[in-house]
């Protein structure tokens, strides 16, 4: 595999625009579980550092974990300029690898474009699932079961006081 150069990845998309996340119907979620339980974070910036140290954005509760473990990067989807997706590359912005690397649905391999419930291992009992939650409903429109009248003829509710009797 050819080795991939994290810190171009980094500077060629560290500058995607923010609003982007405001603009699209998808929210990007990564659920870590790590000696310390559960946690989520909602993805939004454009680059994320993973890992042990107190520095990193996303920080891994396990002896197992590198300082600087992965980075997440924010890119472009080709086809629709509002709409992105995360890269999770092993090892630090400058490009050094962490000790143990990333085991992503089972494959050990240095970077991966992720997708919905992708499962990334960092290291014994330290993992993280990925979702990328897509909202069909268009801004402006409301539930239709808002709304929902039952109509009642004025008959029948006399029909039913007569039950009563």
């Amino acid at each position: 595999m050819a080795k991939y150069d994290t810190k171009q990845i980094l500077l060629n998309h560290s500058s995607t625009d923010l609003s982007m996340a405001a603009e699209t119907n998808e929210n990007h979620l990564l659920i870590i579980e790590d000696d310390q339980g559960r946690k989520e974070f909602s993805l939004e910036q454009p680059v994320y550092s993973i890992g042990r140290d107190r520095e990193c954005n996303i920080r891994l509760m396990s002896q197992f974990v590198s300082r600087r473990h992965a980075t997440l990067v924010r890119l472009p989807r080709e086809h629709n300029s509002h709409s992105y997706y995360y890269r999770i590359v092993d090892g630090d912005a400058k490009g050094k690898a962490s000790s143990n690397g990333l085991m992503i649905n089972g494959r050990k391999i240095p970077n991966h474009d992720l997708r919905n419930e992708d499962e990334i291992v960092f290291g014994p009992q330290v993992r993280a699932i990925y979702y990328l939650l897509k909202n069909t409903q268009r801004l402006g429109q409301t539930d239709s079961s808002e709304y929902d009248i039952t109509l009642i003829n004025p008959g029948m509710a006399e029909d039913l006081e007569d039950l009563g009797d």
